[in-house]
């Protein structure tokens, strides 16, 4: 495994960006990290931390995922496609989330994070040992520069989501282990089947064997690129990857977008990892 972390180290080297990741073995355990503990824009990853917050209150009955509720479209952001639906929409709950998931609708994730409270999911992270995160805004604040930093917004690191990622997965096979994340293993598996719903796959997917199953989350702000998410072989949780790529330039110096490149780095390191893990 020392030879698959110098390889995906030697390919991030190359890129003209920061590039962190952070990856874990499901089925030996070994985990390897590059700028794992690096603080960076979440940019929309942190949607899976609003996620399970969700999921411990519908534990705790203080949601219902099958309460219909109106939801407020107004709303100028670049995620999603509830801003152009006409006004009047109005849906259960769990199809709220799911928006929130698999298009990364931020007209959605406004309404879940007001309904669970910004300051609880941070509680919820806090509680699960995520050192690195800060939820500071339930929506994106635009008027910041590109590449703003962390420290102003939604910060997270590939360490922190992966830690994340391994307690639903284990929350997903055990009862106890759901227990410390405050919700069932049944939603833990929901969790992850919502993730594989997603719609966004342009980053851990595109190189990995047609109909791989893949439950993951990406993120885009600015020169902000990133994808955490639970990659499956034969049925089965296989490994976990995180990637974080930051200052992006939107133009590469030999004239391709930066954006394009970026997502290009993330599907090459999932599919060397595929490969060095043997899965199929």
């Amino acid at each position: 495994m020392q030879e698959l972390e110098q390889r995906l180290n030697e390919m991030s080297d190359a890129a003209p960006f920061h590039v962190g990741w952070a990856v874990e073995d499901l089925a030996s355990g070994w985990r390897a990290a590059r700028h794992g503990d690096v603080v960076t824009p979440s940019a929309s990853t942190r949607k899976v931390a609003i996620l399970m917050r969700a999921l411990a209150d519908v534990h705790d009955g203080r949601i219902d995922l099958d309460e219909r509720v109106a939801v407020d479209t107004s709303l100028d952001t670049t995620s999603g496609c509830f801003q152009w639906f006409s006004p009047g929409l109005e849906l259960p709950i769990r199809d709220v989330i799911l928006m929130m998931i698999i298009v990364s609708d931020n007209v959605s994730t406004r309404h879940i994070t007001n309904l669970v409270g910004l300051d609880r999911v941070q509680a919820y992270c806090d509680a699960l040992g995520m050192t690195g995160t800060a939820h500071r805004r339930g929506t994106p604040d635009y008027s910041l520069p590109r590449d703003h930093g962390p420290g102003v917004s939604n910060d997270t690191t590939p360490e922190d989501q992966r830690l994340l990622l391994r307690a639903i997965v284990d929350g997903a096979r055990d009862e106890a282990a759901a227990a410390r994340l405050g919700v069932t293993s049944e939603l833990c598996a929901m969790a992850l089947d919502v993730m594989s719903k997603q719609r966004l796959r342009n980053r851990i997917p595109p190189r990995l064997p047609e109909k791989t199953k893949v439950a993951n989350k990406t993120g885009s702000l600015g020169g902000y690129l990133n994808d955490v998410g639970v990659v499956y072989a034969s049925g089965e949780p296989r490994f976990i990857f995180t990637y974080f790529s930051a200052e992006v330039p939107v133009t590469m110096p030999d004239g391709s977008a930066g954006h394009a490149v970026s997502d290009a780095l993330c599907a090459d390191l999932v599919r060397a990892t595929w490969d060095a893990l043997g899965c199929s």
